[in-house]
């Protein structure tokens, strides 16, 4: 098991004096991941190989605090308590978001999954923290599920807000007499600087109230009284192209996400709405 670097120990314990979840998952539980044991989920092109196990605990604390692909780099990045958690040096300057996307990808679709989550049930169970007589899933595809609408979610309200900015510098007047007022609420910040919902209905309900608030600012930028150029904006351009990709509506026009299979492929979807090129 990796030593956590004394440095790192040190300054995490000065700044939370009474520990964190991820702090006290490190010394009750200690290394719960082993390459040995996944050395299946190593990447085999690209970037420098991460370790799995690594990955691993990375995914069940993203998992365990809700968090996006994105906000969970940050986290890897910028915070004490994880860093404490990895054992990582306090200078790591830890990956790119997309790294979890790839593993993920790898873990369901090889024979690890459920491998993965029954070795955390079992370390549960060896420290007493799993009580007996209880169902518990150990397959991965509802925790990728779980994640992969998080980062749907980011991804949908961070199209919103440049639409509405580069709609607000380029006609502000006609930018108010088609919006709402809980919108500047909505998307004044970006979606990665707040925690999104942590219960799936809250989630799914977020979901459909964005696709609505889109589909609203689309139906009023290329209808008939709208000024031509204002559909010629590029974010607004993207927005369109993002809500044909992540959503549907049902016969009654209310919008719904798109299951998974109907999703365009990776190279084909839009990733990030500040370069609709980059896959």
């Amino acid at each position: 098991m990796r030593e956590i670097p004394e440095q790192t120990r040190l300054v995490a314990r000065a700044a939370f004096p009474r520990g964190s979840l991820a702090m006290r998952v490190r010394d009750s539980l200690g290394a719960v991941f082993s390459d040995a044991e996944i050395a299946g989920l190593f990447a085999r092109r690209g970037h420098p190989a991460l370790s799995p196990a690594f990955l691993a605990m990375v995914s069940v604390l993203q998992y365990a605090e809700g968090l996006t692909d994105r906000q969970a780099a940050d986290a890897v990045r910028g915070r004490l308590d994880w860093k404490y958690c990895l054992a990582l040096e306090l200078n790591d300057s830890g990956f790119d978001a997309s790294v979890l996307s790839e593993f993920r990808s790898r873990l369901v679709t090889g024979e690890h999954s459920d491998r993965l989550l029954a070795r955390v049930l079992q370390v549960l169970s060896e420290h007493d923290l799993l009580g007996p007589g209880g169902r518990q899933r150990t397959d991965a595809t509802h925790v990728v599920a779980d994640i992969r609408l998080l980062n749907r979610l980011e991804l949908v309200a961070e199209t919103m807000r440049p639409a509405l900015e580069a709609l607000a510098a380029a006609a502000p007047g006609w930018l108010a007499a088609h919006t709402a007022l809980d919108w500047w609420d909505r998307y004044a910040r970006r979606a990665s600087d707040y925690r999104l919902p942590q219960a799936l209905s809250a989630r799914d309900e977020l979901f459909r109230t964005v696709g609505q608030d889109g589909f609203r600012l689309l139906e009023s930028a290329y209808g008939g009284r709208a000024p031509d150029w204002l559909r010629e904006i590029p974010a607004v351009q993207v927005l369109r192209r993002v809500w044909v990709q992540q959503y549907y509506r049902d016969h009654v026009g209310r919008p719904g996400a798109r299951e998974a299979k109907d999703l365009p492929p990776g190279l084909l979807s839009i990733g990030s709405p500040y370069d609709a090129e980059a896959r």
